[in-house]
Parts: structure tokens; sequence; C-alpha cells
């Protein structure tokens, strides 16, 4: 795996073309009607207007300070805007139903003791602002950038080895938590038959959603869904919900504890271990990426020893497969590197690879994965 660019600096990655300001100002009317107009003496202000750098790639999010008198005081509180990626964006997933994130993180919020941020209102149809927004109470707290890449330097890479341990225990013990909410919480999630066979054929789905922009089909990710056949778990025992993105990227953290679990896009139901095998690959992305630089990186950070063993020991689950679902998450995680690709050519940021299999960053390791030759240590 050679990157064709430098990881180490800060990609510009688009997501909307929309107008943050003329958002904000339509928000700010939204939230008169929902603060209620009896409790405001004033229209509601916005300042403080922030889009985050740290990630994004799938959906927009603005941080703003609100701010409205009433019965002679001044009130404000700092909140969260996530909104879809228009279709100028070249998007990466061909679905984004805000309304139903925001009612996963209701139900996660009421059903567990993952903190998640508190939604304040949901315009799912964009009747209010223009565009389907969720509005959330912000939280606190330090999130390991994607971009760059964590292992590469940064809070968590200067932490000790015992808080990046227990990080990573918050992490699995997060995971756990998320597991531990009723599927039957979630009916907008069901899926009829089998739920591993109905998870890999909407990923399926997705790759072939992501050719249509050019007919190209990835030979490598076409030899993952085959390996994957070829071997199907025997007993994928009980399914759970599934946070789908499963990783410390994800969680907004006050020193090692996690105050916030975020982005819940590919939210479902599916075996505990499609949620084990995620973070555990996505890491090594991470720390193969740090190793083609001849870099350190974090290599004792998510070992898949230690993140099963600690998720046996919170769960009494038995992890079975692991091996089976890595190679899925790398291939689920190829499918959404290959329509990144993508983008970024469509806006002129790079060229095409000649060969299709490097629309997939990690091609080689796939590769690696599938023969059994990869080199965890």
């Amino acid at each position: 795996m050679v990157p064709d660019r430098d990881v180490l600096q800060k990609t510009d990655l688009r997501t909307n073309s929309l107008d943050p300001l003329a958002l904000t100002e339509r928000i700010a009317d939204w939230l008169v009607d929902i603060i209620g107009p009896d409790d405001t003496d004033g229209p509601v202000t916005i300042s403080d207007l922030q889009t985050p750098e740290a990630g994004g790639m799938s959906s927009v999010t603005l941080l703003f300070t609100a701010s409205w008198p009433s019965s002679g005081v001044d009130y404000s509180e700092r909140l969260v805007a996530r909104l879809p990626p228009d279709e100028s964006s070249y998007p990466v997933f061909p679905h984004y139903d805000l309304g139903l994130q925001m009612a996963v993180m209701r139900a996660v919020a009421g059903h567990s003791q993952v903190p998640v941020p508190a939604v304040v209102a949901v315009d799912p149809t964009g009747d209010r602002v223009g565009v389907p927004c969720g509005l959330m109470r912000a939280v606190e707290g330090r999130a390991p950038t994607d971009n760059p890449p964590y292992v590469f330097g940064g809070w968590l890479y200067d932490a000790s080895p015992e808080d990046r341990r227990a990080l990573q225990d918050a992490t699995v013990a997060v995971i756990a938590g998320v597991h531990g909410v009723p599927p039957e919480t979630f009916p907008q999630l069901a899926v009829s038959g089998d739920p591993l066979r109905a998870h890999v054929d909407e990923q399926r789905a997705y790759y072939e959603w992501t050719r249509a922009s050019d007919g190209v089909r990835i030979p490598v990710l076409e030899r993952a869904f085959d390996w994957l056949e070829a071997r199907w778990p025997q007993d994928p025992g009980p399914s759970a919900f599934s946070w789908g993105d499963s990783r410390p990227g994800n969680i907004l953290f006050d020193g090692v504890t996690p105050a916030a679990v975020l982005d819940w896009e590919m939210a479902g139901i599916a075996p505990r271990e499609v949620d084990l095998g995620w973070v555990v690959f996505i890491h090594r992305f991470f720390q193969d990426i740090a190793e083609v630089f001849e870099l350190p990186g974090l290599p004792d950070f998510c070992r898949p020893a230690d993140v099963v063993a600690t998720y046996e020991e919170l769960t009494g689950h038995t992890v079975r497969d692991l091996d089976w679902y890595v190679v899925y998450a790398a291939l689920r995680h190829g499918i959404v590197m290959s329509q990144i690709k993508r983008r970024m050519a469509h806006f002129g940021e790079e060229q095409l690879p000649e060969d299709p299999d490097d629309y997939v960053m990690h091609r080689a390791a796939l590769e690696r994965l599938m023969d059994g030759t990869y080199a965890w240590d």
C-alpha cells in the first residue's frame, strides 16, 4: 500500500455546497418555535459558528451558540446541527436518513448507559431549514483524528501506554453497551431472514451503487465477496444492535472516558463481530499507513486478542470467526475508499488509477488478509 498523496497533511473533503450562514438563519427561526414564542423576548441569534475539521466525509456538521432573551434574562446554549451531504458533493453513501439516525440516538439514550448527544429537534423533511437537519446539544470532548490519522501524532499518540489502553478498553465497553440494547428497540432496522446475509447483501448493493458513475469493477473487492461466501460462518450466533462505525474516532472523550458516541449512519442489526472486526481493522488501516512511512504508529493499540479479551470479559459472549469479520470490515472499508477515490477525482484532487484495484488504498492488506499472510506484528 503506497499512498499517492501526503496523508500527513489534512485533506479537504467536500460535503456540501450550501451556505452555512443562510442555514443558521433558518435554524434560528426554527429555534424560536422549539423554545416557544412565549419563552423568548426576541429573536434567537447565532454566533461562534464553526465547522469541525476532524471528520465529516458523509455529512455536514455545524457547531454554534444560540442565544435568546427571556423574562429579562439572557440565555445561551452550544448546539450542533447535522445535515446530509447534497448531490453536488458526490456523496459517499447512497442514502442518508437523518430522521432514522436521530431516532436511533434517542433509543440508545433511553435503553442504555452509552453516552450520546441529547437530540433537541429533528427536521427530517427539510421543511424548516431547507434540507433535513438534526439539532443536538454540544458535548465537550476530543476524538482521535482521522485526517490526518492519529497514528502520526496528537493527544492519543502522546498519551501514556496505560491511558491508551484505558481508552481502548473504554471503546470496547461502548461497543458492548451498544450491543446490550435489545434489537427490537429498533423496528425500523429489522430485516427479514438472516441478519448477516442481509448485511452482506446490503454491502453488495452499495458496491454496485458506487459503480454507477463509471461502470468500473474492482477485482479485489469482488474476490473478497467470493472469499466471504466460501468461508461463511457456520453459526453467526444471535444478532445484536450494531453501531456500524465502531471506532475511537467516533467517540468524544473526556480524558479517556467516553463523553459522547457519534455517527450512527451505519447502524443496523448484525452479529456482534461486525463491530469488533471493524474497530480492529480500522486501526490496522491507519497503522499500515504509518508503517509505509517507516513510522512507529501505535502497534499495541486495538490488537485483536486484546479487544476480544475485553469484550468477552464485559459481555460473557464468546467471540467467533473474528478473522472472517476483519476481512469483511476490510471489504466494507474498501467500498467506501473506492467511492472516496472517485469523488476526489471528480473534484480534480487526484487522477483515477489505471489499475481498478488501486481504487482501494488498502488493497495489499485486504489481499494478505485473504491469503493468510497479513503480518499483525
